[in-house]
Formats: structure tokens, sequence, C-alpha cells
């Protein structure tokens, strides 16, 4: 509307007011009214202006105390547990343009396999040979991580090598070995242990459950079966 205002002023001289008005969509009485007008709103911006310039540099040390992490939402927070009487739009609109902004870090992924240690792992019953057709022979364990937005969520699951089944699977929010220990004891439940079956996967971080391959001869995890397959040591 600034625009059009000014265009009326630069022309008003060779056409008439009411003539430029009409071409432009607006009425004679806004023409004249905004100019009128026009001390008022500058005030109104020196107004806005000078409560700018005096948010700023409490809003840079509200930023400077959380480590350059906060964003125009809790920094407007901290603002008005100070007392300020201050919109969060307002905020966000000074931060901007100021060009004040958290760092954005790159989250880091989990690590799931390590085989960077000095744990014996135990011994590759599978070598490499994955062409089993007769189930409850060989089950493949593996453990993946799903981004959500309360954090990590980490899954291990149990493959039955002849049919793709996942015959057991786990979830929780952390990678210790309990996490591959409670997938393997819904397997064992659920399919029962079988003479001759191998139990193979990589070289976890979990504390010892740096395996390659064991035969699960019991009905569940209890501590003779971890020694006996030598699955964990003090995780």
């Amino acid at each position: 509307m600034t625009a059009k205002h000014a265009f009326v002023a630069a022309h008003k001289a060779l056409y008439p007011i009411s003539l430029l008005c009409r071409i432009l969509g607006i009425g004679r009485s806004w023409f004249y009214g905004f100019t009128q007008s026009q001390p008022t709103r500058d005030q109104r911006q020196k107004r806005r202006a000078d409560r700018d310039a005096e948010l700023l540099p409490k809003i840079k040390a509200a930023f400077s105390q959380s480590k350059k992490r906060y964003g125009s939402k809790r920094v407007h927070q901290d603002l008005k547990a100070d007392g300020e009487a201050v919109s969060e739009r307002r905020v966000a609109r000074i931060m901007k343009e100021n060009s004040i902004s958290p760092r954005l870090r790159k989250r880091r992924k989990p690590r799931t396999t390590d085989s960077n240690h000095s744990l014996k792992p135990s011994p590759n019953l599978l070598e490499q040979q994955f062409d089993c057709s007769v189930p409850n022979r060989v089950w493949l364990a593996d453990i993946t991580y799903v981004d959500t937005d309360e954090g990590w969520l980490y899954v291990a699951a149990i493959k039955d090598m002849a049919t793709r089944e996942i015959v057991g699977w786990a979830m929780d929010d952390h990678l210790r070995s309990k996490l591959c220990c409670d997938a393997l004891n819904m397997a064992l439940g659920r399919r029962g242990p079988v003479p001759g079956l191998i139990h193979h996967s990589d070289r976890g971080v979990q504390g010892g459950f740096n395996r390659s391959s064991q035969h699960p001869v019991r009905g569940g995890v209890d501590d003779d079966w971890k020694t006996e397959i030598r699955a964990l040591d003090a995780a």
C-alpha cells in the first residue's frame, strides 16, 4: 500500500487524484488519511525499534548462557522468567534479523558392531554357509536402531535362515546385552531349543556379546546357558 500512495503522490500533478485512486483500486479518503497519519506511523516504528534495541542485549545474554543452543522458544521462556513482557514471535524476529541461531549438531548414529577389542569371539560355526533350507537349524541375529522423537529405539531380532521368519525380537532404549538376551529368550520360548541349532551373529558392542556362532542347548538364557555357549562375559 505504501507503493500505491507513493505512485499517486508522484503523479497527482499530472492526473486527477480521483482517477489515480480509481485505477489503483484505492479510495481517496485512504490516500489523504495515509498522508495525515504518517507521523503516527513514524512514532510507532521508532518505539518498535527502541524496544528491539532494548531486547537485543537480553536475547544475546540468554542465548549465550545456553551455550548457543537455545532457539527462540526457549530464549523467550528465559526472558519471561526474568519478567520481560515480550511475545515469542518478536523474539524470533529479532533473533532472525541479527543472525542469532543455535548451532545444529549432527546427531551421532549408534554403533552396534565393534570388532576392535581383546575379547575372544566364539568360533564361527556357520562358516558363511547361508544356504540352509531346514527350519530351526540356523538363527541369524542382529541389532538395528530407529530414530524417534524420544531418542534412539534399539531393536534386536533373530531370523530363521530357512523360513526367513523373525522368531524372536526385543526393543529398548539401550544397547546392553539384556536386549540380545530378551530377543533370544523369545525365540527359544516360541520355537524351543533344537539339538544342533546354530545361533549366529556379528561381534556386537554389548559387553561380552562378542560372539560369532553358538549352540543354544537349554530352554532359556540362564547363567548355566550363558556359560556353556560363551555368549556373555561381565556385561
